[in-house]
């Protein structure tokens, strides 16, 4: 048998993620994954519909304890998508989780309006500086 081996650093991988797989039992809403992320996430336009997102985190939680792990509460955030959107408030781990207009996932910066500028622009600054850093080593050559 494997003995316990603590991860000091980096994205758990292969055995140490073994039991992420199975915390979609039970969950009524859809949810996304990828990696040591989880994000559930819903149509919050009804009652019944914020019942359910608040029941996931809820589930969420439950697994994290029984299986002695922890979510990262400087990482949990609710994004509020669409017009006429709901700012309802979702608990965990009996706090608050913070709302924020915009978040990045997977290196894209997605806001509440599904704006791409600010994520264009921000690709637009990053590639003029490393230009910037190509031009001044490269040189005069003229």
């Amino acid at each position: 048998m494997s003995k316990w081996l603590a991860v000091m650093s980096g994205i758990p991988q292969a055995s140490v993620l073994e039991p992420v797989l199975f915390i979609d039992s039970g969950i009524e809403c859809t949810h996304s994954k990828f990696a040591n992320d989880t994000k559930p996430c819903g149509t919050v336009n009804t009652l019944e519909g914020r019942d359910t997102i608040q029941k996931a985190l809820g589930r969420f939680e439950r697994w994290a304890h029984a299986n002695f792990m922890k979510f990262n509460q400087a990482e949990r955030k609710v994004l509020h998508l669409g017009h006429g959107k709901s700012k309802h408030k979702y608990k965990q781990d009996r706090e608050w989780i913070e709302s924020s207009p915009e978040e990045r996932d997977l290196g894209v910066l997605v806001d509440e309006k599904l704006n791409m500028s600010w994520q264009c622009a921000l690709v637009a600054q990053k590639t003029k500086h490393i230009l910037g850093c190509i031009k001044s080593s490269v040189g005069n050559t003229g």
